[in-house]
């Protein structure tokens, strides 16, 4: 069973937030941030939630992990902004009809029960609404930190099945079309990301391979090695790991 709470304090500090280009596409898009009322569903440690907030958006974060809402909550202090948090599922929220402008979900649709969330982000969305539906994801080249990184994890826990990804989600975008969403686009860009060795070994840590997933001998097992094999392989500092941003907008009619 995979249970992020088991990260939190791993994921609030090692795991990095979506870049504020992000949001300067998203305007170039058409989506209006200043002033919306935003609600980002899965929120986990409020990353995605917090540029909204910098943005000038009214939000509320929902995760069913009240461990990673802790985190959120101290990382929003530092940043000197607020979001409203609660305890709770996409699928189900609990919220009113037609109440937010924007909805949200960052790193986290493919969790979900995906057409209840998408027929749940349409009730909650005002006519002509939008839903974001973003991924931040590491790129495995060949010979990349990645690449290494995943083989890695492979051969502690075999049965991850989420390796060789090319970072790109069109297969949720008919969940989308079904649940009644218009004007469906999407866009992507590559960036580089840099991390230290310690930070890249605590990202890994808190992913759902390795600490979401497994107990704790065996994540400390896995992190031995993975610090060896940055040492060996990957010595220089930081590293620049390639990601991948994709994005999907759709509009509720």
């Amino acid at each position: 069973m995979i249970d992020f709470g088991r990260t939190a304090e791993d994921f609030a500090t090692h795991r990095v937030g979506f870049p504020e280009s992000l949001f300067d596409r998203l305007a170039a898009h058409g989506v209006r941030i200043q002033g919306a009322s935003v609600l980002d569903l899965g929120t986990g440690t409020g990353t995605l939630a917090r540029g909204f907030a910098r943005r000038g958006a009214r939000v509320t974060g929902l995760d069913p992990a009240a461990p990673l809402l802790e985190q959120a909550r101290k990382l929003d202090a530092q940043a000197g902004v607020s979001v409203e948090y609660r305890v709770g599922r996409a699928e189900e929220t609990g919220l009113p009809p037609a109440s937010f402008d924007i909805v949200a979900a960052g790193q986290c649709w493919h969790w979900f029960d995906r057409p209840r969330a998408a027929a749940e982000a349409l009730r909650l969305l005002r006519p002509g609404g939008r839903l974001i539906h973003a991924h931040l994801d590491w790129l495995p080249l060949p010979g990349s930190v990645p690449h290494a990184t995943e083989a890695l994890i492979l051969a502690h826990n075999p049965s991850w099945p989420a390796a060789n990804g090319t970072g790109l989600h069109g297969e949720n975008l008919d969940d989308l079309s079904v649940a009644g969403f218009t004007e469906i686009e999407t866009f992507s860009f590559d960036l580089p990301i840099p991390y230290t060795h310690e930070s890249w070994r605590g990202r890994i840590r808190a992913s759902a391979g390795i600490g979401a997933s497994l107990p704790e001998d065996k994540v400390a097992r896995f992190d031995a090695a993975h610090a060896a094999l940055l040492a060996e392989r990957f010595p220089a500092e930081p590293l620049q790991v390639p990601h991948r941003l994709w994005v999907a907008l759709a509009t509720k009619p």
